[in-house]
């Protein structure tokens, strides 16, 4: 049987090399402190939850759901960004629910992607950025991944030497990996760069509540005038809610972009089970108290991740948002790259961590490390590191000098 065309144009998925070895440390009874993926460990809220129990089992809920969201959650997410962003947005045609964002980015993708149509993508950057328009025939040329003034002279490049003429650009801030946070100017010049080329903005926005500088909380790109025009936006309840496993998402923005992305899910799918939806809205329109505390609760693990590495002599940047951390790998192991030494970090100080290399080629200098477990935990992470660290002129004695893995 020959190769099937569109997995000929994945890579390997790099996350799984980690997650065999971190696997097999634990069936040889290891205690691997996983702060690789970003799967979080808090509770649903509690409300929530019981909207969800109160309504399973209620008549018609076991049907065929609505493909774009029941109604009621698609208000729900309008007042949410009218609350929040003071955007306005019409819950019948510019909002569409998802099985989160992921798969809304995906089914984007599909709907707006002919063969060989190219794609400006942050390098690195969140997986599914890349590979959703890869699987869906087009092709990905790289943009930097930090929201500074350097990136429009870059951006301009990669639209100057791209043939044919890039349809799209996708941007994700607050970041996944990198933890970057975008201000409204630059979303200013965003929009009108992607109006002065006719290009299709799509901003990933799913850590928009995951923030430690309450002062500043992160803009939609929404609040900019006239980016209604170019723009979808995706949200997502995963992290906000700690609601990752439910799948709940949202697509909003240009009608005439999500009458597409409509048009491909109700090709594909029912969308979510009716209990979730009505949880969901229950979510959006409850108390936001929940919120306050998932980003208290981030904020203890980032400080305690920052203070309890430097012990090691592994410096952490400290992110300003998200919940990751995008860090460096030390100079002594860099030679290495992110998945050899994040390998090493499994069999040699039992904690996981996520591969730079894996959100793209410029990623692999650094490790991303999700703040997915308690503060003690994390404290223990560091400590086994630092014995990793004081011992590996001893134990890696083979390795070194350690040359880039092929």
């Amino acid at each position: 049987m020959t190769d099937f065309h569109r997995i000929k144009r994945l890579p390997p998925y790099v996350f799984e090399h980690v997650n065999r070895i971190k696997a097999a440390a634990r069936a040889h009874g290891a205690d691997i402190i996983d702060l690789g993926m970003g799967n979080p460990d808090l509770d649903a809220p509690r409300h929530v939850i019981e909207k969800l129990v109160e309504t399973a089992g209620k008549p018609r809920t076991d049907r065929y759901s609505a493909s774009k969201g029941i109604a009621g959650l698609r208000r729900a997410q309008a007042a949410y960004y009218q609350r929040r962003f003071g955007v306005a947005l019409n819950p019948d045609t510019q909002v569409v629910a998802t099985l989160g964002s992921k798969e809304g980015f995906a089914n984007m993708a599909q709907a707006i992607t002919a063969p060989g149509d190219v794609v400006l993508v942050p390098n690195p950057s969140y997986p599914i950025h890349a590979f959703g328009f890869l699987m869906a025939g087009g092709v990905i040329r790289s943009v930097p991944a930090e929201p500074t003034p350097a990136f429009f002279p870059a951006a301009e490049r990669a639209m100057q030497h791209s043939i044919p003429k890039p349809v799209a650009m996708v941007v994700c801030y607050p970041s996944n990996p990198t933890a970057y946070v975008a201000s409204l100017d630059f979303y200013r010049d965003l929009v009108a760069f992607a109006k002065k080329h006719d290009l299709i903005l799509l901003s990933d926005l799913a850590y928009a509540e995951v923030y430690f500088d309450d002062a500043t909380p992160p803009p939609s790109v929404l609040q900019v005038p006239g980016a209604m025009d170019v723009t979808v936006e995706f949200t997502s309840l995963s992290k906000t809610f700690s609601m990752a496993g439910w799948r709940m998402g949202f697509a909003v923005g240009n009608e005439r972009l999500l009458a597409a992305l409509t048009r491909v899910k109700s090709y594909l799918d029912y969308g979510a089970f009716t209990p979730i939806q009505v949880a969901a809205t229950a979510a959006l329109n409850g108390p936001e108290a929940c919120i306050h505390e998932m980003r208290a609760t981030y904020r203890r693990r980032r400080d305690a991740l920052v203070d309890a590495f430097q012990k090691t002599g592994w410096t952490i940047p400290v992110p300003s948002a998200s919940m990751f951390a995008w860090v460096p790998i030390p100079e002594k192991f860099r030679g290495l790259g992110s998945l050899e030494f994040s390998k090493l970090l499994v069999e040699k100080a039992d904690v996981a961590v996520a591969p730079g290399i894996g959100f793209g080629e410029h990623g692999d200098d650094y490790v991303r490390i999700a703040l997915v477990e308690n503060e003690q935990r994390i404290r223990q992470a560091a400590r086994n590191i630092r014995r990793f660290f004081d011992g590996a002129d001893r134990t890696l004695h083979n390795v070194v000098p350690m040359q880039k893995a092929g």
